[in-house]
């Protein structure tokens, strides 16, 4: 890979993503990319199957009502404080998404399986629970090291072909610096590939610093790098600006209804109406 070759603009990323991909996003603390969410919706992407790894809000939400999803695997989407998500809910009524309900730990897992190369992640926290009924894929086995009745689940790894997230810092030979968000490599690990917008970019290699080393994604798991400043708006970033209180209020009250949500997508995704 040439040093120039992963830099794009952020509708060229959003074109690098075809229909029917399975996508995984990261929860709103992780680093979401919201600037690629509104260019996958302008270039009208269709039948993502979204991982949230391992919930998520405002983007699946963006998505699904912009009628990009076809299937949501996730622990949750959930806007938190701001209320129910108006779109997810009405698609979960009207059917017009398949909801693969999950946990936390087994999203985790099972992307730790495709992360080592492995079928399956064996979990014991979730016997019991209602969700071994529903869940089309998850089996429950003997413990094969035991003598004694020892039953755990296996849950068959879960490999996207694109982890998509926002990230702090690149570097020109496509490194990404992750810091302390393990979630994001073993998310990146995991996918085919990953895309990646950062708010800055750097002359030198971030292998260089023993500050930044360890928290650093090699470029061996990067595929497409967008510059994009504040490109996690109008959610908060660990390192950035915080959350948009009054934005997310307004898309909440705005997406209640067909019309307003309709509206909201012409002004902040077509007409890219964003903050200076």
């Amino acid at each position: 890979m040439s040093p120039s070759e992963p830099f794009v603009k952020i509708d060229e990323l959003a074109t690098a993503v075809p229909d029917g991909t399975k996508l995984a996003i990261p929860a709103d603390y992780a680093g979401v990319s919201m600037a690629a969410t509104r260019a996958l919706i302008r270039r009208r992407v269709r039948n993502l199957h979204l991982v949230g790894v391992p919930t998520s809000g405002l983007q699946a939400e963006l998505l699904i009502g912009a009628g990009c999803v076809s299937t949501l695997e996730s622990s949750a989407l959930t806007l938190g404080e701001y209320g129910p998500a108006p779109r997810f809910t009405r698609a979960v009524r009207n059917g017009t998404i398949h909801l693969v309900d999950a946990t936390c730990p087994a999203i985790h897992a099972a992307l730790q399986a495709s992360q080592k190369g492995i079928p399956f992640m064996p979990l014991r926290g979730i016997l019991g629970s209602d969700l071994l009924t529903h869940h089309p894929a998850w089996m429950v086995m003997q413990n094969p090291f035991s003598n004694e009745d020892d039953p755990i689940v296996a849950i068959p790894a879960i490999q996207p072909d694109i982890a998509l997230f926002h990230a702090p810092l690149a570097d020109r030979d496509g490194n990404v610096w992750l810091g302390r968000k393990r979630e994001l490599v073993n998310m990146a690990q995991a996918s085919k590939t990953s895309f990646v917008t950062v708010s800055r970019i750097t002359d030198r290699n971030l292998f260089d610093s023993e500050e930044m080393a360890a928290g650093v994604l090699p470029a061996l798991y990067v595929g497409k790098i967008c510059q994009f400043e504040n490109g996690s708006w109008p959610l908060s970033f660990w390192e950035g600006a915080a959350a948009d209180d009054a934005h997310l209020k307004l898309y909440v009250n705005a997406a209640k209804t067909d019309d307003g949500f309709a509206a909201y997508l012409d002004q902040y995704v077509f007409g890219e109406s964003l903050p200076a």
